[in-house]
């Protein structure tokens, strides 16, 4: 976190870079002018371009728009909210004119182009790669492979969300508008994901010690779920086992940390303010979004006010009860819940479905930070101590939607603690971790014909939160327990697109919205205003839009 004031300035810089233009009477450059040739010509700059290319991936990655499209709309999460429609009223929304699809769609593309730059004036003679710990070797393999991962899962993304998109490997300048984009077949995006993961495993550290990027690990784990799309099981395997086996990462097993002391489980202390991060001691980690609360650049994340309740709004017998407070989680909105499918898929005790994880009561207090002098007011009957039940007993459907008391998961529960009703969460985001590695490979062996040993390294995740071991998977059996231990951080609808779940678990478990999905809703529609740029040659919109 200490970093991010260096990631903001860097990211104006990349963004500079990135759209700029190079007409004539801009070609003088007075010395405070920032532009590629004077940045991109020393380590230290491409340093910067670095920081400015995570700093893209992070503001998006946060954005309300991208959190839904990942997360919302599956088997497991619904929307929550009259009026967030855009993952229910699929007809009436999800259109090629829909604001969302072009703000992600050029996200994607934003990343893709910052990345080209970085990658393409690497190669420029007269760079000098000096600094840091490596040799100047070292250095720019590095940069190059690190750019390389993030253009990759730009297109990893772009690739699940539209299928056939333009691959575009080169710079893209203001001086050159291209307006005859070919949509380039998925298979070969997708192979060149694989070229470039397979470059940046090899020159990026596994040890996490730049805090906030991509790991070897990170990398390997993608390297293992592209082979998994390619229907290559036994690569897909080995890249796990790749990770796995690699002795920087660790499932978390024990109590850590800084609330080690205090009541809990194992598996939710990854997920504590002051535990996320690998130089915290959260062996598990993967990869890291950074985020820190007051400082110029540290960003915010809209994913808990998104996805909590509002307990706040709890009402019995006229009285609405619970202060809003840090402990809760601060103050929410609940567009986006899980469903009651997801909630009911946790044995009584396995510990990913506690209340220490999933939101599943509130104890009345007497005194509370909000209220110090007098605590939550108390319904008739009621003392403190007692306890009120968040009430998940129905579907969440457009007719009965429960913005109030509704069970969420708390992985991602943080506010300014200073504002217990600010609007954002500034808490650092596991955003992948070795536990979804497990998985991947009891996948890869289920479909290599071997459903006894993915039991055996599903139990392996299962036994830290004493969920009860199992001897035979499916494949619907890894998918409920990727739900389990990965809900809130997986890209669930990638996860069920991959696998050619998507239509049948989300009519089968989302009551909101679940009933009106068609083949279609597969992939988005091209955004229109990319057709319509496209003067020179007409590009093709997906089927069905």
């Amino acid at each position: 976190m200490k970093k991010i004031i260096f990631y903001k300035v860097s990211f104006i810089i990349l963004l500079m870079l990135s759209f700029g233009c190079s007409e004539d009477y801009l070609q003088e450059e007075p010395p405070h002018i920032m532009a590629g040739e004077s940045l991109y010509n020393s380590y230290n700059g491409f340093e910067s371009g670095l920081n400015g290319l995570y700093a893209l991936m992070r503001i998006g990655r946060a954005n309300d728009d991208h959190l839904q499209l990942v997360l919302s709309g599956v088997d497991n999460m619904c929307t929550n909210y009259d009026t967030e429609k855009f993952f229910s009223d699929w007809g009436e929304l999800n259109s090629p004119t829909e604001g969302d699809f072009e703000d992600i769609f050029a996200w994607c593309y934003e990343i893709i182009n910052a990345a080209n730059t970085i990658i393409n004036r690497a190669e420029n003679e007269n760079i000098d790669w000096t600094g840091g710990t490596s040799s100047p070797d070292g250095n720019k393999n590095r940069v190059l492979a690190e750019a390389r991962a993030l253009r990759a899962w730009a297109y990893r993304f772009l690739t699940y969300c539209w299928g056939d998109v333009p691959l575009n490997l080169e710079e893209s300048l203001g001086s050159s508008i291209n307006t005859d984009w070919q949509r380039t077949p998925v298979e070969k995006v997708r192979q060149q994901i694989i070229s470039d993961l397979l470059f940046a495993q090899q020159h990026i550290s596994a040890d996490g010690s730049y805090q906030g990027r991509i790991t070897k690990g990170a990398v390997q784990h993608y390297l293992a779920e592209m082979y998994l799309v390619k229907n290559m099981p036994d690569s897909a395997e080995y890249w796990a086992d790749q990770v796995i086996d690699n002795p920087e990462y660790e499932l978390v097993t024990e109590r850590y940390g800084v609330l080690e002391s205090e009541p809990g489980v194992v598996f939710m202390d990854m997920f504590q303010e002051g535990n996320q991060n690998r130089l915290e001691g959260n062996t598990e980690a993967l990869w890291v979004i950074q985020f820190e609360a007051n400082v110029i650049g540290g960003g915010e994340s809209k994913i808990r006010r998104y996805h909590g309740c509002r307990y706040d709004l709890i009402n019995i017998d006229g009285v609405t009860p619970l202060e809003i407070t840090f402990d809760r989680g601060g103050r929410n909105k609940s567009y986006f819940a899980p469903t009651k499918f997801a909630i009911d898929l946790y044995e009584d005790q396995d510990e990913r479905g506690s209340n220490f994880a999933i939101r599943k009561f509130f104890i009345l207090k007497d005194e509370v930070e909000n209220a110090p002098l007098r605590g939550d007011d108390l319904p008739p009957g009621y003392s403190y101590g007692d306890t009120i039940w968040n009430d998940w007993s129905e579907d969440l459907t457009a007719d009965h939607n429960k913005v109030a008391n509704w069970p969420w998961s708390r992985k991602a529960d943080g506010t300014d603690p200073n504002d217990v009703r600010s609007d954002y969460n500034f808490n650092d985001q596991v955003y992948l971790r070795l536990a979804d590695t497990y998985l991947l490979k009891a996948e890869a062996q289920l479909k290599q014909g071997f459903p006894e040993q993915a039991a055996t390294t599903i139990n392996i995740v299962r036994e830290r939160s004493n969920a009860t071991p199992v001897t035979d998977v499916d494949l619907d059996f890894i998918l409920d327990e990727r739900s389990r231990e990965l809900f809130l951080e997986e890209e669930r609808r990638f996860t069920l697109l991959r696998t050619h779940k998507w239509l049948e678990r989300v009519a089968a478990y989302n009551k909101y919205g679940g009933e009106k999905i068609a083949p279609r809703d597969t992939l988005f529609p091209i955004p229109q205003v990319v057709i319509d740029a496209n003067l020179t040659t007409p590009m093709e919109q997906n089927p069905g839009w």
